[in-house]
């Protein structure tokens, strides 16, 4: 038994390159955006985490509860002794509810903010002595390959807090598809997926009263200050989040309070007052439509738990 964690970095190029080169591409489209796993540095993450514990934030602690209900069934459907996967694993916190039942020979978490990643994982490793862990710090969303030295005889994949919601309904299905390319047959990939529901709940779930999820917006262009020496003052822009019901998504967007000008690695960008910063979606699925779009992507549904209010639900799929 060790309490060492096996660090294994995967960024194609430095981070540093990619949020630059991202960000500035971002900025010049029509619609300027940036993509929403720049949220997560070490500050980002610990607001988020902060977001977690929100009350109207209703994510978290539902998809909690039914982990913490289906973790026998879980465990029965994926079997003891396997290779458990968390993709994007933050802080590691709902993996736990799910650690003791599966008994998995290894861990391997995988996480876009390295020194968040490290933090949590020995964490982890000093609470789960008899359990191999893994971290490797990389960014999901871009093709990608298992870290050598990661034993995976019988994988399977955890995919919280309804992430998936943050690609688009085709990019979703395409992500499922790198999954299923990379995991064996067999394998199974373990999904939360936030359900529709009405308007006012999905958005005072992103419009917090303490505010926490519009530092975590603004936090961002803390980041390109910092990281990028950008002009930017986070107090020419608010927070905003709404649920747009043509397309089934809750959008958050930086709006700028005044016409300005901001500047990133020497490229001026100009705004104009009530102009936005596309900075995240967050997809809502009915379980049908969820079933059927990882179904186009080759994996079939086993299983489906939801809470008694019809919130948010989990699925375990296997890789046909």
């Amino acid at each position: 038994m060790t309490l060492a964690v096996k660090f294994h970095d995967l960024h194609p190029t430095p981070a540093a390159t990619s949020l630059r080169d991202e960000i500035l591409m971002g900025f010049r489209a029509d619609q300027k955006f940036a993509s929403p796993k720049f949220f997560y540095d070490q500050r980002g993450s610990e607001l988020f985490d902060q977001i977690c514990e929100q009350p109207e934030y209703y994510p978290t602690r539902t998809e909690e509860l039914i982990l913490a209900a289906a973790a026998a069934d879980i465990a029965e459907i994926a079997g003891h002794e396997a290779t458990l996967i968390e993709l994007g694993s933050g802080a590691s916190r709902k993996v736990r509810l799910l650690l003791e039942a599966m008994r998995p020979s290894s861990y391997l978490g995988i996480d876009i903010s390295r020194e968040f990643l490290l933090e949590s994982t020995r964490r982890l490793a000093a609470d789960y002595p008899w359990l191999e862990v893994h971290a490797a710090c990389a960014d999901f969303s871009c093709n990608m390959a298992l870290p050598d030295g990661v034993y995976c005889e019988r994988p399977v994949g955890f995919f919280p807090g309804s992430s998936i919601g943050n690609f688009d309904p085709q990019s979703a299905e395409n992500f499922l598809r790198g999954l299923h390319s990379l995991l064996p047959t067999g394998s199974g990939l373990l999904v939360g997926i936030d359900l529709i529901k009405d308007k006012a709940t999905l958005e005072a779930a992103y419009n917090d009263e303490a505010g926490v999820t519009a530092a975590f917006n603004l936090n961002l262009l803390e980041r390109l200050r910092h990281e990028l020496n950008a002009e930017i003052d986070p107090r020419h822009f608010a927070h905003q989040a709404f649920f747009n019901e043509e397309l089934s998504r809750i959008e958050m967007h930086l709006v700028s309070r005044l016409p300005q000008v901001v500047t990133i690695e020497g490229e001026r960008f100009r705004f104009q007052k009530g102009e936005t910063i596309h900075t995240e979606n967050s997809y809502k699925y009915t379980i049908e439509g969820f079933q059927a779009l990882a179904g186009r992507a080759g994996f079939e549904a086993r299983s489906c738990w939801t809470d008694t209010d019809g919130l948010f639900s989990v699925h375990y799929l296997e890789r046909a």
